[in-house]
């Protein structure tokens, strides 16, 4: 059995997640000294929390609420 790297995941995954209605990004982050999947969004609710899973492929999922993000020029 192979395992992923937290890059590979999160190429694997950001274009559902980005599907997702209020998510505004993805990255990768530590959590407990261990790699994780970030998950912005622009407000963090209850609909939100149901729709992103909670760890993919082994690796954790943390949801931060950043608002709304627009480009800068």
């Amino acid at each position: 059995m192979t395992t992923s790297n937290i890059t590979d995941v999160l190429s694997r995954h950001a274009p559902g997640l980005m599907a997702i209605p209020g998510v505004v990004g993805t990255a990768q982050g530590e959590e407990n000294g261990r790699p994780c999947v970030v998950v912005y969004v622009k407000r963090e609710d209850e609909g939100i929390k149901r729709s992103i899973p909670h760890v993919l492929e082994g690796f954790p999922v943390r949801i931060q609420a950043v608002g709304d993000i627009e480009p800068q020029h």
